[in-house]
């Protein structure tokens, strides 16, 4: 699989992700079944109590672990989840939460995955807030 085809079709599915602009997210490392993704803890996407959502954790986990999916597909192919568990283990506090996507195993049929959301203060200090588990199921991309 072409490194360059790869990240070109990853960096154009993401860009047609309107949920990743509305939370200002970026994808910002692409390499075979690892990928990054950060948001900044925007005010527009606080709880109750002013940390980050938990909506904002789950979506760039989910998102980074079907990229880091996707690296492992042929051309042609896109990613859909079938499920996907998630530990919160503190609150979104910070100003940056990165999600990073990894492939566990890719299967004829499913691929399995999990993705670290880590929240970074104003210091640079981080601190893992959540862990995903998922599994991925490849559609034909339309």
């Amino acid at each position: 699989m072409n490194s360059a085809e790869t990240q070109t079709r990853i960096r154009r599915s993401f860009a047609a992700q309107s949920m990743m602009k509305t939370l200002g997210a970026e994808l910002t490392r692409i390499d075979p079944g690892h990928v990054v993704i950060e948001a900044p803890i925007l005010p527009t996407v606080l709880q109750q109590h002013g940390a980050g959502h938990a909506g904002l954790t789950f979506s760039i986990g989910d998102s980074a672990a079907g990229y880091a999916a996707l690296t492992m597909l042929p051309q042609g192919s896109e990613v859909m989840t079938a499920e996907m568990k998630i530990n919160l283990l503190a609150p979104a506090t910070g100003e940056r939460l990165i999600a990073t996507g990894r492939v566990i195993k890719t299967g004829r049929r499913l691929v399995v995955t999990t993705a670290e959301v880590h929240a970074r203060g104003a210091d640079g200090s981080t601190r893992q807030i959540a862990l995903l588990q998922g599994t991925m199921i490849p559609v034909p991309a339309a």
